[in-house]
């Protein structure tokens, strides 16, 4: 997958560089901004960078090789682009220490789903098919309700309280009343049929 950012590129920097440039603030750009779901499928390690980056995705599917660790702190460094914030909020605070902390604790794949930091895990050689397969199954379903869903999910999984996002989620409930492809998914489950979504 990634073995994460490149060492020798920031070895040399300095406070003022690094905080200049704020680095690594883009990166969130991958997790924030997009309104499709993405799904990562990691194979191998994710480490540093690499699981950070890996954390963005709204769904994990890793090969049975994969392997998520968080060794900034053999640099002298702290994870930067959401490893000590993604990750405690996936497999508890004491794992993510540790991870942090120690620099070599790597959590195999099937430590890392039995955590909930991925969905599944797969054969290697299945991976990448089943992200695909995934994301087609994810793609025949209403974009709107998709775009919402993933909304609500971000907004009450990582920047409210259980009320607040309740309240949201309620709010976009509500919202997709208001469009036709809720009317198309209601009626399709009456007449007991596939759903034919137009995106409206």
């Amino acid at each position: 997958f990634a073995a994460g950012a490149d060492i020798s590129e920031m070895s040399n920097k300095s406070f003022a560089d690094a905080y200049k440039t704020d680095m690594f603030a883009g990166w969130n750009s991958v997790a924030q901004e997009g309104r499709k779901p993405m799904i990562a499928a990691v194979n191998g390690y994710a480490l540093g960078g690499g699981c950070e980056l890996s954390m963005m995705a709204d769904i994990i599917y890793a090969g049975e090789n994969a392997k998520f660790g968080q060794p900034e702190i053999n640099l002298g460094i702290i994870p930067g682009a959401g490893g000590t914030q993604r990750l405690v909020r996936a497999i508890g605070k004491s794992k993510t220490m540790e991870m942090v902390l120690t620099g070599d604790f790597f959590l195999s794949a099937e430590d890392a789903e039995r955590c909930g930091l991925v969905s599944k895990v797969f054969p290697a050689d299945d991976l990448v098919d089943a992200a695909i397969s995934t994301g087609l199954k994810i793609a025949s379903k209403g974009r709107m309700a998709s775009m919402i869903a993933k909304e609500a999910v971000n907004a009450g999984g990582f920047e409210m309280s259980l009320s607040e996002g309740l309240r949201l989620e309620r709010r976009l409930f509500h919202s997709l009343f208001a469009t036709k492809d809720q009317k198309e998914g209601m009626k399709a489950f009456l007449e007991k049929r596939d759903a034919e979504f137009k995106d409206e």
